[in-house]
């Protein structure tokens, strides 16, 4: 492969068909919103029979934490107000789809993008940080069709490289600079930049080559998961395929709930300064059967995602308790 720009990365890259993606959401969003307000109620009905309660409201709890009544400020503007132009288009589109179902008039806080900050008023974010207080940070699965892939891997654990993987964007990201740094010229880590032209004052690496596919990382047995300006957005498609996601325990997480996952059941942990990684690849290396177990825990964990109707149904029950807990009806 050529580079990043060639027809064949494009093509079988691995990732989710934005074409698809979009006209599917524009479709959606060209109906009338009255059309899902009437039938709000029913969906939560006809939901609330087919899923199980416990885990629905454990989930809808840990993505929006507010537990007493907040009402919200005088910057505060109506959801119906939302357009696409002056926001990112999938956020955008991934926001309709639940505020759709909601009174035009009711009101919300939302700052898309990458976010760490916490807001101090209760805000819809794509993103969230582990490190503080993060109540007024209300998750949505915002960013979907970059972030949540699902790759099928033919190859077992055994069947892999014993090596690792990291392909990536760098710029300031003192993280990935430090790993590219460390393991350059390593022959159990290909490690390398993928975006050319570092920021003055950031030359992490002489490495630097074309991105690859996901389905070309799958013949590496570990697969580096670094967290960019906010979460690692490959650790999905790390989790769902048949190779261990490696990385530090996570500071940032968004609807995947990375605060959850558990070093040595999910993934493997590496300490900040990645100066156990090979330690630690000597011994899964070596425990096969404790590789393929935490392979297995992250292949489940990856399917409670892949329920489009009960992810649905979360959101508008994440989107029903924020407006609830801001005191409007």
């Amino acid at each position: 492969m050529s580079g990043n720009t060639t027809l064949q990365y494009k093509l079988h890259s691995g990732k989710n068909s934005k074409a698809a993606y979009y006209m599917q959401a524009a479709l959606r969003d060209m109906l009338p919103d009255r059309l899902f307000c009437r039938q709000l109620e029913h969906e939560l009905s006809r939901c609330a029979e087919l899923y199980d309660k416990a885990y629905i409201n454990d989930r809808v709890d840990y993505y929006c934490k507010l537990s007493s009544p907040s009402l919200l400020g005088d910057t505060a503007e109506p959801i119906g107000k939302l357009r696409r132009k002056g926001n990112p288009s999938t956020y955008y589109y991934d926001s309709r789809e639940a505020l759709q179902w909601f009174n035009p008039e009711l009101k919300w806080h939302y700052l898309f993008g990458d976010v760490r900050d916490i807001p101090d008023e209760p805000t819809i974010v794509k993103s969230r940080s582990l490190l503080v207080d993060n109540t007024n940070s209300v998750l949505l699965k915002l960013d979907r069709c970059r972030h949540f892939v699902y790759i099928h891997d033919h190859l077992q654990p055994q069947e892999k490289e014993d090596r690792a993987i990291f392909r990536g964007h760098i710029g300031t990201r003192e993280n990935r600079a430090l790993f590219c740094r460390m393991f350059e010229g390593n022959p159990r880590v290909d490690a390398a930049d993928t975006l050319p032209g570092a920021t003055e004052g950031h030359k992490h690496t002489s490495q630097m080559k074309p991105m690859m596919s996901f389905y070309e990382h799958l013949r590496f047995r570990y697969i580096m998961a670094l967290e960019g300006n906010d979460v690692a957005s490959n650790l999905k498609w790390i989790m769902s395929s048949r190779s261990a996601a490696v990385m530090p325990r996570p500071t940032c997480e968004t609807w995947f709930m990375e605060g959850r996952l558990q070093p040595g059941v999910h993934y493997i942990e590496t300490r900040p300064d990645f100066a156990d990684l090979e330690e630690k690849m000597d011994y899964y290396s070596s425990h096969l059967d404790e590789l393929r177990t935490i392979v297995d825990n992250a292949n489940r964990y990856v399917e409670q995602f892949r329920d489009t109707r009960r992810e649905r149904y979360i959101a508008l029950l994440v989107m029903k308790k924020y407006f609830e807990m801001t005191r409007q009806k």
